[in-house]
């Protein structure tokens, strides 16, 4: 019998029943996207920071920069420790070691900056570099190298070009893959495989810091910063702060931003449920005298009121955790150039919300307490 009324009270008050599933679902739509948004936008964000470089530096002591010149570098053989405990966390890393060269020219010689790393490596760590040209995609391949933009232009190379560095007795002729631009002081300098570098150096398995990309958030990068120290005692590990605090900061931004839209969503959908069972309240003082002139009780008569409340909100979070899911793609679509990925987690959260929205949005048919049947028969 409970179910049959019920049954009944939502086809006879469809109309005004129909307005607070649309603000339910409506409201639900809109919390549904955010709140999956922000269950996926640190995995989103933390990937496109990644793609702006290293993020943890692995450097000889501070003090040994102050000795000779050789004591301020690492054995290569530092890499292969750190490839033996590389775990998935770690995208991408790459030793580096820098020398001055010379460059001649037709007005004689320009200085430049070689840096010498593992090619391939460090294109995963800057996958948003632009090239013209061809990228050297192998270590073995000693013959190519990259140049950056700036000092393409300055030392007139392109794509295909042949470019001699000295340093000191030593020398090595290259043939331009491609010219870089990153926008930063990567345009100033030439690149080249590892190899190159330490014999225009004369520092044969020596690099100056191994540079690492680590995904995950400011924490879980600084708890992997002291793990790699605690491995290779002796050397200094350091994350770059600065990029660690923009992420942070950024991922704290959108989730206060995110959290307090919900809120006001919410606040607005219980608002306009709010309405709805006001206007709804008034209607049902008829109905409500006569169940209780014929025994029935007001505990039971108010059970009934708020499962249908109840009912709104499971199909109107139902309905918005659909909607909201196509939403959050297509925002995912417009800001980070990826489709955001569906979190089912977010369905029985969206559905309790929503239920307990309009459960507080039916806080008017309390009223319906104070009826007395006596006067609702005698239509007063």
């Amino acid at each position: 019998m409970f179910w049959r009324v019920l049954w009944k009270l939502l086809r006879a008050s469809r109309g005004r029943l129909a307005v607070a599933l649309v603000a339910l679902a409506g409201g639900a739509a809109v919390c549904s996207a955010l709140i999956n948004l922000q269950f996926d936008a640190e995995r989103k964000l933390t990937r496109e920071f990644r793609t702006l470089g290293a993020n943890v530096i692995v450097s000889p002591p501070r003090g040994a920069a102050s000795g000779e010149a050789e004591a301020a570098l690492l054995d290569e053989p530092v890499m292969k420790q750190i490839s033996a405990i590389r775990t998935p966390q770690v995208l991408a890393a790459a030793p580096y070691l820098y020398v001055v060269a010379r460059v001649p020219t037709e007005d004689g010689e320009q200085s430049v900056i070689v840096a010498g790393t593992w090619l391939d490596e460090a294109r995963r760590m800057s996958s948003w570099w632009k090239v013209d040209g061809q990228w050297v995609e192998t270590r073995s391949d000693l013959a190519r190298c990259l140049v950056g933009s700036n000092a393409a232009q300055r030392l007139g190379l392109t794509a295909g070009s042949q470019l001699e560095l000295r340093s000191a007795d030593r020398s090595a002729v290259l043939t331009v893959a491609g010219v870089a631009s990153a926008g930063g002081t990567e345009d100033n300098q030439v690149f080249v495989n590892l190899p190159v570098a330490q014999q225009l150096a004369g520092l044969p398995g020596r690099v100056g810091l191994v540079q690492l990309s680590v995904a995950g958030s400011p924490a879980r990068i600084e708890a992997f910063t002291k793990w790699l120290a605690a491995v290779l005692p002796g050397l200094e590990v350091r994350p770059l702060r600065q990029l660690a605090q923009a992420e942070g900061y950024l991922l704290g931004r959108i989730r206060l931003l995110i959290f307090l839209t919900v809120v006001l969503i919410l606040a607005l959908t219980a608002l306009c449920v709010l309405a709805t069972m006001a206007a709804l309240a008034m209607e049902r003082r008829r109905d409500v005298g006569l169940m209780k002139a014929l025994g029935g009780s007001m505990s039971r008569v108010v059970r009934l009121f708020l499962s249908e409340a109840g009912s709104l909100g499971v199909l109107g979070g139902l309905i918005g955790y659909a909607v909201g899911i196509a939403l959050s793609r297509w925002i995912g679509r417009s800001v980070f150039g990826v489709a955001i990925s569906p979190r089912w987690e977010v369905l029985p959260l969206m559905v309790a919300l929503t239920v307990g929205v309009a459960l507080v949005g039916a806080a008017p048919l309390r009223l319906l307490g104070r009826v007395r049947p006596a006067a609702i028969l005698r239509e007063e």
